[in-house]
C-alpha cells in the first residue's frame, strides 16, 4: 500500500465542478441523516480540509450512520473499529505474523489501513490502544516492528465518543484530542425531521 500522487488522486477542480461535487455528496448524505444539514457540512469540511472529526453524543443520533454515509458517498474504502476494553493496538496498526512456507515475517495491515476509519465509541478502549491512532492521525503512516507503512490517500478518521460520564469510558488524552480538526455534537433531530424520518421509513425497515 503506498500513498498516491497528486495526479492520481485527480489535481483540482474548477470552482463550479467543487462546488457541484460538494453538494451532491451533501444531498447524498442527507437521504439518511435528516435534519443535520449544518453538521454534514462540517463533517465534508473536514474532509476537504484532510482533517478528523471526533463526534461525541449520546447512543442512536447516528453518529455512526453519518461516518459510513459519508465514506459512501464519495466512493472510498471504509474500516470500522468497535473500540472496546479488550481492543489491542495491533488490531488498530496491523501485526507482523510468521509465515512457515517463507520462513519470514510478513506484515498484515490492521483497520487503519483504509481511506475512512469509524472508530467507534473510541474512549471505550484503554488510553493505551488510543494512543495506536496517534502516529496515523499526524503523519499519515503506521510503523510496526521498526518498519514504517504509509496510509492512503485521502485519509479520515471518524471517531464518536459517548459522554464521558457514562460507565466504562476512558477521557481521550489532549495530544489526541489535539488531532482532531473539529469536535461536534449530532443532537437529537428536530421534530420537522422526526415526521420526516417517520414519513420515509415508518412502513418499511
Amino acid at each position: 500500500m503506498t500513498q498516491q500522487t497528486w495526479d492520481e488522486v485527480g489535481g483540482l477542480l474548477p470552482h463550479d465542478e467543487f462546488r457541484a461535487a460538494s453538494e451532491a455528496i451533501v444531498a447524498n448524505i442527507e437521504q439518511v441523516i435528516e435534519g443535520k444539514t449544518a453538521t454534514v457540512r462540517l463533517a465534508l469540511a473536514v474532509l476537504l480540509a484532510e482533517g478528523h472529526l471526533l463526534i461525541e453524543d449520546v447512543p442512536g443520533v447516528g453518529k455512526t450512520k453519518l461516518a459510513k454515509a459519508l465514506a459512501r458517498s464519495i466512493d472510498c474504502s471504509v474500516r470500522r473499529i468497535q473500540f472496546t476494553p479488550d481492543l489491542l493496538p495491533s488490531d488498530v496498526t496491523g501485526v507482523s505474523v510468521y509465515n512457515q512456507e517463507t520462513h519470514d515475517f510478513e506484515f498484515r495491515p490492521g483497520a487503519v489501513f483504509a481511506n475512512l476509519v469509524v472508530g467507534d465509541e473510541i474512549n471505550r478502549a484503554s488510553p493505551k490502544t488510543q494512543s495506536a491512532l496517534l502516529e496515523c492521525m499526524e503523519e499519515r503512516q503506521v510503523t510496526v516492528d521498526g518498519v514504517t507503512y504509509q496510509l492512503q490517500t485521502p485519509f479520515m478518521v471518524i471517531a464518536t465518543q459517548n459522554p464521558i460520564e457514562m460507565e466504562g469510558t476512558y477521557p481521550l488524552p489532549e495530544a489526541q484530542r489535539d488531532r482532531f480538526t473539529a469536535r461536534i455534537a449530532m443532537g437529537y433531530p428536530d421534530a420537522g425531521a422526526e415526521l420526516a424520518m417517520l414519513d420515509g421509513h415508518g412502513a418499511t425497515d
